[in-house]
């Protein structure tokens, strides 16, 4: 007798940097989980441009710092690490000065790990929800640091705390790359079509993207509308809203892999 809740249900993952957490929460559970990691994270491709942001930062030219991810954050102390370690006791020192505002649970995640602590939470793990955090405080003349989700420069973001009178300089340090060959993409589409994946569940917005890129708007769409659609927040639920399907699970305020599951087990578990 199966006694786990997601038995013989088949949950196709897109995800990449989590995928073996996020595999073991449903397998647990007793799901079949179709691996297909859309993409992959690497360090940025030239260190100089991050390690001179990272010896400014150091140096004490911010007052507060924006991370938008906990990748970010550690790709910076992995830049230093590998490239020049003599500035990691200045670049910590200033990072607990700074006043640290994050973006989601990850990043003051990765603050806690160096024993370290978010000053300023987005209520909302968006951009709209950093700058909505930051709407009501004084910005002007502030030298503000920007951690950028992989290469995109956020132009919203910069442009409220430019417009506020903020002194902005941003980095990027990592970038995104294709993590599975075109072949793999399109196996998971076919099967996504022929109805035999319960459920796909995305967790970045780049992971949809690489499926346009490689089969096109229609033929996506046509693929997601053969099962059921997890997005982990509202950023990926309003890339999946372009493509015209509406994600039928979303988290309600806890953007990350466990709120996820649970609504996956909910919406497909057996008694």
């Amino acid at each position: 007798m199966q006694t786990e809740p997601l038995a013989g249900r088949t949950i196709a993952l897109p995800e990449a940097r989590e995928l073996a957490i996020f595999a073991g929460l449903l397998e647990r559970r007793g799901a079949r989980v179709l691996r297909c990691p859309m993409v992959a994270i690497r360090d940025a491709p030239d260190p100089a441009p991050v390690l001179s942001w990272c010896r400014r930062f150091a140096a004490g030219c911010h007052d507060d710092l924006i991370l938008l991810t906990g990748e970010g954050l550690r790709r910076l102390l992995g830049a230093i690490e590998q490239h020049e370690p003599a500035l990691r006791p200045g670049f910590l020192a200033a990072l607990a000065r700074v006043r640290k505002i994050t973006r989601g649970p990850k990043p003051a995640k990765a603050l806690r790990e160096l024993g370290l602590h978010t000053d300023l939470s987005a209520a909302e793990a968006t951009t709209r929800g950093v700058i909505a955090a930051l709407a009501d405080g004084p910005l002007a003349g502030r030298r503000v640091g920007v951690q950028l989700y992989g290469t995109d420069p956020n132009q919203p973001l910069i442009d409220f705390l430019q417009a506020a009178g903020a002194e902005v300089s941003t980095v990027a340090p990592y970038v995104y790359a294709d993590a599975v060959d075109e072949s793999a993409v399109q196996s998971l589409l076919e099967q996504l079509r022929r109805g035999t994946v319960d459920a796909i569940a995305f967790t970045s917005s780049t992971q949809l993207d690489r499926l346009v890129a490689v089969a096109g708007e229609a033929s996506v769409r046509a693929a997601l509308r053969s099962t059921v659609v997890a997005t982990v927040g509202p950023v990926v639920a309003a890339a999946v809203r372009r493509l015209g399907i509406e994600p039928q699970l979303t988290p309600a305020a806890a953007f990350y892999l466990k709120p996820l599951t649970a609504l996956l087990q909910e919406a497909l578990g057996r008694p």
